[in-house]
C-alpha cells in the first residue's frame, strides 16, 4: 500500500523547509527509523526518519526545493500496513545559519481521534513567503497576509516585504544565468550556505555599517596567559585569548549599554540589554554559525574557557542544540593564529555591533620613545550607525583595549 508521507510541523513557527539532501533513493528499500531526508528551515536542519519499512516509490520535492509544512513529501510502499498521516518526529538537529536557530527532539501531539474539526471563526489566509521572507516581514512590522506576492504563483518576496514597509528597494536580484568554462565545478547553493547568503544580505541592507579599528599591545596579556597556562597545567587546562577577550568586552558592554542593543523599529524603541549573551562567530564546514555563551557576566574566566572549547566541540561536530545557538546580544568574531591584520565584519542583525578579533604578532613599536618588539594585536568593530555614534563605538574599543593593555583586577580573580 502506498504511504503518502507528508512533511510534519518541525518548529514553532515554521511553514515550509527546504529539501537541503536526500539520503534514499527512489527503488531503494528502507527500514524504520532510518534517514531519510536532511530539511533545513531558519530555524535549523533536520534529519527526517523513516516513518516505517517499505519500499521508496517517489520523491516528491528535488534537493533545493521547498516543501510546505503538510504537503506529501515522500511517497513509500509499505506492503499493505495501513495508511497513517502520523509524522515521526525529526531525529536531530544540526547547526544552522548565525544567528538562527537549532532545537532539541521535538515529538507532534497525536491528533484527537474523535472530535469532530471546528472550522475557523475566520477564514484563513494562505501566504506563500520563504521562512527567510516572513523573517524579514516581522523585522520590518509588516503584515504578509496584506501583502501581494509578485513571485512565481503569488510568492511573497524580500522586494515585496521591503515596498510595503516603505523601505527603501534593493537593488534587483534577478537571477542572472552564469556560462560555464571547461573545468568549471557547479556546486549547489542550498542549504546553510543560501541561508547565510540571506543572513549577511538582510545586515547589510538594514545596518548602516560603519568600522573603528585600534591597535592593541598585548605584550601584558601574552605574559599573564603563559603564567595562568604554567598554573593551570597540572589539571590539564589551558587558556586561549578569547576568554580574555571576553571577559574585557562583557566589562566594557556593561558601560556602553547601546552597543547591547537592538533596535524595535515597529514600536520606535531601542532595546538595551541586561544580559550579556555572547556570540562567537565559527567557521564550519558547511559554512559560519555562531554559538553563544549565555550569560557571560556571570562566568569566570576558567568557566568561560570551558564553555568556549565545549560549544566549539559540539558545533563542529554538528550537535549544537537551540539554546547553543540562540540569543545573542553581542558578536565577537575571531580567527586566531589566521585573524589576519584586518576586517570589516559583518553584523549580526538584528545586534549592533561585532567585534573583529585580529592575529598577536610581533611588530617594531615605540614604547616610551624606544623602538621595541611587542606582541601586537588589532580589533576592528562595525558597529550600526543608525543606533551608535563613532565617539562611543571608539570608547568601547579603547575601553576593552585598556583591559587587555593592563590585565590586573579584571582576570585576577579567574586565573
Amino acid at each position: 500500500m502506498a504511504y503518502e508521507f507528508k512533511l510534519p510541523d518541525i518548529g514553532e513557527g515554521v511553514v515550509e523547509g527546504e529539501i537541503v539532501r536526500w539520503l534514499v533513493n527512489e527503488g531503494d528499500v528502507i527500514t524504520q527509523d532510518q534517514p531519510m531526508v536532511e530539511v533545513m528551515t531558519d530555524k535549523a536542519t533536520v534529519e527526517i526518519p523513516a516513518p516505517r519499512p517499505g519500499k521508496v516509490l517517489s520523491r516528491h520535492y528535488a534537493e533545493g526545493q521547498l516543501c510546505p509544512v503538510g504537503k506529501v513529501l515522500i511517497t513509500i510502499d509499505d506492503g499493505g500496513v495501513s495508511a497513517s498521516t502520523q509524522a515521526p518526529a525529526p531525529r536531530k538537529r544540526r547547526n544552522s545559519a548565525h544567528g538562527s536557530e537549532a532545537a532539541a527532539e521535538v515529538v507532534p501531539a497525536p491528533p484527537a481521534e474523535q472530535a469532530p474539526p471546528v472550522p475557523p471563526a475566520v477564514p484563513a489566509v494562505s501566504v506563500l513567503a520563504t521562512p527567510a521572507t516572513r523573517k524579514l516581514a516581522r523585522t520590518l512590522g509588516v503584515d504578509l497576509g496584506h501583502v501581494n506576492g509578485s513571485g512565481p504563483a503569488g510568492r511573497i518576496t524580500h522586494d515585496d516585504v521591503q515596498a510595503a514597509s516603505g523601505a527603501p528597494a534593493p537593488v534587483s536580484r534577478a537571477p542572472l544565468r552564469a556560462v560555464s568554462a571547461a573545468g568549471d565545478v557547479r556546486v549547489p547553493f542550498r542549504g546553510l550556505r543560501r541561508k547565510i547568503a540571506e543572513r549577511m544580505t538582510l545586515a547589510k541592507q538594514k545596518a548602516a555599517h560603519f568600522t573603528y579599528v585600534e591597535e592593541v599591545d598585548a605584550h601584558a596579556l601574552v605574559t599573564l596567559r603563559a603564567r595562568a597556562n604554567d598554573r593551570l597545567s597540572a589539571q590539564g587546562l589551558k587558556l586561549s585569548y578569547l576568554p580574555f577577550i571576553v571577559k574585557a568586552t562583557v566589562e566594557a558592554l556593561k558601560c556602553f549599554p547601546q552597543l547591547n542593543a537592538t533596535l524595535d523599529e515597529a514600536a520606535s524603541e531601542i532595546i538595551q540589554r541586561r544580559s550579556y549573551h555572547i556570540g562567537m562567530a565559527a567557521a564550519t564546514a558547511e559554512g559560519l554559525v555562531v554559538p553563544v555563551i549565555h550569560n557571560a557576566d556571570q562566568r569566570s574566566l576558567l568557566d568561560l574557557a570551558r564553555e568556549i572549547d565545549r560549544l566549539a566541540a559540539v558545533t563542529k561536530a554538528g550537535r549544537a542544540t537551540r539554546d547553543d545557538l540562540t540569543g545573542s546580544t553581542f558578536t565577537i568574531t575571531s580567527l586566531g593564529a589566521q585573524g589576519g591584520l584586518l576586517a570589516t565584519p559583518v553584523i549580526n542583525f538584528p545586534e549592533v555591533a561585532i567585534l573583529g578579533v585580529h592575529k598577536i604578532a610581533k611588530r617594531a613599536v615605540v614604547v616610551s620613545d624606544k623602538i621595541e618588539i611587542r606582541e601586537m594585536m588589532n580589533l576592528s568593530i562595525s558597529v550600526d550607525h543608525r543606533l551608535v555614534d563613532g565617539h562611543e563605538a571608539a570608547a568601547f574599543v579603547n575601553m576593552i583595549k585598556e583591559s587587555l593593555e593592563t590585565p590586573g583586577l579584571l582576570f585576577l580573580d579567574s586565573v
